[in-house]
């Protein structure tokens, strides 16, 4: 009988072995697979940038050029004036295109986060198990509070 017992306790420490690999590796996975995703949605966002750029930048040329050709003929100063504003966003749109504003962005989120954690910090806490649980009870209990209630009116 001993043999068998200790055998069996063999196989469960194996087991829990084994489990414990296979949700090691799970998480491994799991972490990696968010990298990933996370890689592709901020190269999705580069791209839209330089896509806004492409656009832009056509749009800043075609009026540059008829704002040029109307201060030719007019000889007012005012119909350059909207090419202060343009040049701006076209300048920030080239910086986060091809720049280093995504370098810089990066940059200031690792400071907001190493030293003004309080602003990114989750209310009341991060939920717990035991939390979720509660407001799953409450609102159990609310929906069943509001079907004796229905029955009554």
């Amino acid at each position: 009988m001993g043999n068998v017992n200790k055998s069996m306790m063999e196989v469960t420490r194996k087991n829990q072995e084994f489990m414990l690999e296979t949700q090691r590796v799970q998480l491994e996975r799991q972490i990696h697979m968010q990298n990933e995703m996370r890689e592709k949605m901020m190269s999705m966002q580069i791209a839209r940038s330089r896509e806004l750029l492409y656009w832009f930048g056509t749009f800043y040329a075609v009026a540059a050029i008829g704002m040029v050709t109307g201060f030719r003929r007019t000889k007012k100063p005012g119909t350059l004036v909207p090419l202060l504003p343009l040049t701006f966003i076209l300048a920030y749109q080239a910086d986060l295109a091809y720049g280093s504003k995504l370098n810089r962005i990066k940059m200031e989120a690792e400071n907001i986060i190493i030293f003004e954690r309080d602003l990114v910090s989750i209310p009341m806490g991060v939920p717990t198990p035991a939390s979720i649980d509660e407001a799953r009870e409450r609102q159990e209990e609310t929906k069943r509070l509001n079907k004796v209630h229905e029955v009554f009116i």
